[in-house]
C-alpha cells in the first residue's frame, strides 16, 4: 500500500514521504508571497528547518524565519514573533515544528490584524467572534513531530506568563489552509520524543472515545487513531528510521485532533496546570495521568472500552485495556510518576483549582469535582 494521499477533511492535507518540496506549492494556493516561518529554539538549526527555508528560497519565497518560541509558548513569544512579522512585511504564517511551533505560529497569524489582546480571544462562549476574521493572515502547518494534531486544529494553547495558566484561544480560521505532513521530518526525533508525542496522539483518541458527547463521525476515527498508535508507535520507538511507523503515527496525530471535537477530559485537565506550572513535555503528561482517569471513568466507559478492545486486539475488555496501557506506557520509558518528572506535592490545590477550570473537564465522563480531581493528583504525583 502507498502511504500518499490528497485530503481535505479537517483541512486541505498533502500526506506523504518528501512532500515537503511542495511548500511553494502550498504557499501559492494559500495566497501567500512573503511567509514567516515560525518554529521552535530547538529546531532552529537543525536540518529540516534549514532545508525547508532553502526550498523557500529557491522559489523566490525569502527565508523569513522566527523562532524564539519556548516548549510551553506564552504571550511574550507571541509579542515578539508579530513584531518580526510586522516589520518583515509579512503575509502568512508557515508554522513548524512539534506543537509549541505550530501553536505559536498559528497565533502569529492570527493576531497579526488583531486590535484586542489575545486573551480576549479564549474559548470561551463566543469569544471567537470579537475578532477581525478578515485580518487574520493564511496558514501553512507542517508538523515535525506525530502528536498534538495542531496542524488539523483550530485552536492553540498559549501560557500566560504572569500566572502560568494556560489558555486555549480559538477561532474557525486558525485552521490552516493547507497542511503538508511528511513523516520524514519526524526521523530524527529522539525515543523519549518520539514516545511522549505518540502518547499525546493516543491520550487524543482515548479522550475522544470516552467523551460522553455524540459525534460518530470523531468516535469511529479516535478508535481507528488508537488502533494506528498500538501498532506503529513501539515500530517507531524501536527503529526511528521505520517510514511506514513513521507515516502511521503522523496520521494517528492528525486523527487524534480531529476526533477530540468531540471532547477532552480529566487527562488534559491535570495534564495542562502541571505543563504550566512545571513545564513538563505535555504528551509525556498525559501518558502518566492516563490510568488513573481510566480508573476514575471506569464506570462510564467500561461498555464502550469492552466493544473495543478486540479491535485493538486486546484481550479482557476493558480491564486488558487498563493493564495494557500501564504496560504500553512501561514499554516506551514512561515513568509511573509525575514526581519522577520533577513535580511536586507542595502545589495540589493549586493545581486543582487550575484543573477545575480548564476546558477539558467538560468532556470527562465522570463529573469532575474538588475532591476527585484531588484524588487524581494525589495518584499520579
Amino acid at each position: 500500500m502507498s502511504l500518499t494521499g490528497n485530503w481535505s477533511y479537517p483541512t486541505a492535507i498533502r500526506f506523504g514521504a518528501g512532500r515537503i518540496a511542495e511548500l511553494p506549492e502550498a504557499c501559492i494556493a494559500a495566497g501567500i508571497t512573503k511567509p514567516l516561518l515560525v518554529t521552535d529554539k530547538g529546531l532552529k538549526s537543525m536540518e529540516i528547518t534549514t532545508q525547508a527555508l532553502d526550498i523557500l528560497d529557491a522559489a523566490g519565497l525569502g527565508r523569513g524565519l522566527f523562532a524564539e518560541v519556548d516548549p510551553n509558548p506564552n504571550e511574550l513569544n507571541l509579542e515578539a514573533g508579530l513584531k518580526v512579522y510586522r516589520e518583515g512585511g509579512h503575509d502568512g504564517v508557515i508554522a513548524f515544528g512539534g506543537g509549541s511551533g505550530l501553536d505559536l505560529g498559528k497565533m502569529v497569524a492570527f493576531m497579526a490584524g488583531q486590535a484586542r489582546p489575545v486573551w480576549d480571544f479564549e474559548d470561551i462562549g463566543v469569544w471567537w467572534t470579537r475578532a477581525d476574521a478578515d485580518a487574520i493572515a493564511p496558514i501553512i502547518a507542517v508538523p515535525t513531530t506525530a502528536g498534538t494534531g495542531s496542524e488539523v486544529g483550530r485552536a492553540s494553547v498559549i501560557t500566560n506568563s504572569e500566572t502560568h495558566v494556560k489558555k486555549i484561544i480559538f477561532h474557525p480560521k486558525v485552521l490552516p489552509t493547507v497542511v503538508i505532513c511528511d513523516p520524514e521530518l519526524t526521523v530524527g526525533m529522539p525515543k523519549a520524543i518520539t514516545s511522549g508525542t505518540g502518547l499525546d496522539a493516543f491520550a487524543h483518541c482515548v479522550e475522544a472515545f470516552s467523551s460522553p458527547h455524540y459525534h460518530p463521525m470523531s468516535q469511529g476515527i479516535a478508535l481507528e487513531g488508537m488502533r494506528l498508535v498500538i501498532d506503529n508507535l513501539p515500530r517507531a520507538y524501536a527503529d526511528g528510521s521505520d517510514i511506514e511507523a513513521r507515516a502511521n503515527m503522523m496520521s494517528a496525530a492528525a486523527m487524534g485532533a480531529t476526533a477530540f471535537q468531540k471532547g477532552l477530559g480529566a487527562i488534559h485537565a491535570l495534564s495542562h496546570p502541571i505543563g504550566a506550572v512545571y513545564g513538563t513535555h505535555h504528551g509525556t503528561t498525559n501518558a502518566v495521568c492516563m490510568p488513573a482517569v481510566l480508573e476514575l471513568n471506569a464506570p462510564e466507559i467500561a461498555g464502550r472500552f469492552d466493544r473495543a478492545a478486540g479491535y485493538l486486539g486486546i484481550e479482557g475488555g476493558f480491564a486488558g485495556f487498563q493493564a495494557f496501557v500501564q504496560e504500553f506506557n512501561d514499554s516506551l520509558g514512561i515513568p509511573r510518576k509525575l514526581s519522577e518528572m520533577g513535580v511536586g506535592t507542595d502545589r495540589i490545590d493549586e493545581l486543582v483549582a487550575m484543573a477545575l477550570e480548564d476546558p477539558s473537564c467538560g468532556g470527562n465522563p465522570v463529573k469532575l469535582d474538588e475532591a476527585n480531581v484531588k484524588a487524581l493528583f494525589e495518584a499520579v504525583i
